[in-house]
Formats: C-alpha cells, structure tokens, sequence
C-alpha cells in the first residue's frame, strides 16, 4: 500500500498589482519565489539538503523567468546545494500541477518531501511575450481557437449567464476577499516580501478594489466584443458550435481576473519524513486529476476534472465541504456551480481572483492553501481545488484535513 501524501505546510506572498506602479514591480521574480522557499524552511525548520526536488510553476518562462527558475531560487535559499529544481508549465493550471506531481512522488514512494509551488511575475514579464504554438495559423483556423475572453463569453452564452450574474458575482468576490483581508484569514498563508534590509516592501494584496459598486461595473465595457465583431474571431467559434448565431459579450476587467506578481510554496511530504523533521501534516491529498476538453470552449473543463477527482477519491460532489474554483472569468465558477448545484456559500468564501488576482504559474498552490486555511478556520473536512487551464485542459485536487 502505497503512503499519503501529506500537506505539512502552504504559504504564498501577497499579490501585487502586475503593472510598473505596482509594489512587487521592483522585485525580480526569482526572489519572490526564493521568498516562499525560505518561508517553508523557517517556519519548519528544515536542515539543509533535506528536500528532494522542488517542482515550481511558471507559465511565461522567458526572461527573468527562463533558464529553470525553480532552481535558480533554490540556490538563492538556504535549502541547499542537494534539492534540485524543476520549472513547469500547465498554463493556468501550473500552480495546482506541481502540487500534484510532488504528491504522485511522495505517495509512490519515489520522494519522501517536495515543495511544489510556483511564480509569476506578470508586472516585469508580460504574459504572451513568450510567443505560442497554440497561436500557430493552421490550429487557430483549423480548431477555431480563440482568446480565453471570447471563450468566456461563449460559455456564458451557453449555460444561460448574463450580464448581471457575472457583475453581481464579481461584486460579492471583492466583497469577500475585502472581508477576508479585514478579518485576518490570509494572516496565517501569506508572507511579507521585505527588501535587503529586511523592511516591509508588501505586507497584503493590493488588487482588491473596496470602491467596487454594482454601478461602476455596469458602466464598463465589454473587453472582447471588438476582437470576436470586427476582426472575425466570433465566427471562428462557429466551427466547434455552428448553432451559436451570436456571442454575446459580457466580460470586462472588473469581473475577470486580475494581473498581479506574487509566489507560492506548498509543502509534501510522507508520514516517515513528518516523523522525521517534527512537521505535523495539516491534511492529505485525497485525489488529484487532469483532462483535456474541447479547446474552443476551454473553460468548461474544471467540471469533467473535478468529476474525475472525485471518482478516483471514491466521493461524491455532496462530500465536498469548500470549493476554490478559480476566477479566470465569472462565467467559470458560475458555471461550475450550475453544473454541479452548488451553493454559492461553498464557493470561493473567501473571494478570487477577480478581487486577488490570478498570478499564472503560482495561482493553483495559492488556492489549495486558501482551501485549507478556510478548512481549518471553519472547522471543515474536505475541499476541492480547480482551474480551468488555456487550450482545453482543465485540473483538480480533493484535500482532506488531518
């Protein structure tokens, strides 16, 4: 019988807003994940050469980010010569990936203690400048693929989401994400990024807007209507649903994603290194999955990944106590929570990514760790974690607390 998985330790940094006015602009993202790694160790007291890999997410891997930033960081720390580094791309889904490949090593046998995690540093590295297969002429005209917002639109569309719904769920992710920041709830997770001297450079994420008003996000206006009417890429969409006369766009900046900086670590290990480093695990990975789905409609996969999770965890969606299912776009958890009959009480308490911010690479261990700090804080048992990823993927992990 193979051993669990444990998750003995999360933490992430806050998320800085991802343009040159925002607070982590000046640091380089190597050193923001270098920040969490050094975390992991201190808070559990780790000797050196004692992690068997470190396994980083990152989806735009140029530039500051190129060249295997994962173990470029870890020499940056006080881990060691001995733990290497391993830098990964699921797109979306990289965060969440590398939590579940370190929890596939550990419960093989192979590994005895990962840190997964990832970064994205979107201020100091653009998203997209690492160019793309996936924008390769014959796929796009071929498949029909098109932007991640025209995708989101569609979904929309086709699970009878309109306007208001995606506004009003936008609203409550500020709404709560603001609490959530009042209350202290991310206090245990996040770690300040401090500079050379040791002073505070951020302490909280700084996307969350507590202007936002029902009214101000009415007046916005769509993001993706000129790309899909005018410049033909609505049409595109018609090869995969030739029934779908009309997109209609509703998506805008204030109920998507934000672009933000920021790091996470996640830290894996089995019952022997626990015992053998004094950690006390917080939970266990019950289940982890990924598919591909259809890549025209890419955003809908968070629902057959999730299906697939708790099949192979032998649960049912009723088991399921929290769920953090990422806000790429408001269609995606609104969807998620039609398909599934979700109430809304169980999703997301604490806010998204619309309010936080969605850090590509590092966005997935960042929820698994929300997850189970709202598992704890509530007195809950299980929750499951999902993203929807570019190009028609989507993943999931169910986690059980100890």
């Amino acid at each position: 019988m193979t051993p669990d998985a444990f998750i003995y330790d999360a933490v992430r940094t806050p998320r800085g807003r991802g343009k040159k006015t925002g607070s982590l602009y000046t640091v380089a993202p190597v050193r923001l994940l270098a920040g969490v790694l050094d975390a992991v160790q201190t808070r559990n007291s780790l000797a050196e050469d004692v992690v068997d890999d470190v396994i980083v997410g990152c989806v735009t891997q140029t530039s500051e980010q190129g060249s295997c930033i994962a173990r470029a960081a870890v020499l940056l720390t006080g881990l060691g010569d001995r733990p290497p580094g391993q830098t990964v791309n699921r797109f979306c889904g990289s965060g969440l990936e590398t939590v579940n490949q370190a929890a596939a090593l550990v419960a093989s046998g192979f590994s005895d203690l990962v840190i997964a995690g990832g970064v994205e540093s979107m201020s100091r590295v653009k998203m997209g400048s690492d160019g793309g297969a996936l924008f390769d002429p014959v796929l796009v005209q071929g498949r029909g693929i098109v932007p991640q917002g025209i995708s989101a639109d569609l979904l929309a569309g086709l699970n009878g989401i309109d306007r208001l719904a995606v506004d009003t769920f936008a609203l409550e992710s500020q709404q709560r994400a603001i609490a959530a920041l009042d209350a202290g709830r991310f206090a245990r997770s996040v770690i300040p990024v401090t500079d050379e001297n040791g002073l505070p450079i951020l302490e909280v994420d700084e996307l969350p807007r507590r202007d936002t008003s029902a009214e101000a996000l009415g007046k916005l206006n769509p993001a993706f209507q000129m790309l899909g009417e005018q410049f033909g890429l609505d049409q595109l969409t018609r090869k995969a649903y030739p029934h779908v006369d009309r997109i209609e766009h509703i998506h805008h900046a204030g109920n998507s994603s934000g672009i933000v900086d920021g790091a996470a670590a996640v830290l894996v290990g089995n019952a022997r290194a626990g015992e053998r480093h004094g950690l006390s695990a917080r939970a266990h990975i019950r289940s982890v999955a990924v598919v591909g789905a259809e890549p025209v409609l890419m955003l809908q996969a968070p629902m057959p990944a999730a299906e697939l999770a708790l099949q192979k965890a032998g649960m049912s969606i009723e088991d399921i106590d929290l769920f953090e299912v990422n806000e790429a776009f408001a269609a995606v958890p609104l969807a998620f929570m039609k398909h599934f009959d979700l109430s809304r009480d169980k999703v997301n308490v604490n806010g998204g990514a619309i309010a936080l911010g969605h850090p590509l690479g590092a966005t997935g261990a960042m929820l698994l760790g929300t997850a189970l700090d709202a598992l704890e804080e509530h007195g809950l048992s299980t929750a499951l974690v999902t993203l929807c990823i570019g190009g028609g993927m989507g993943i999931a992990t169910i986690i059980e607390r100890v």
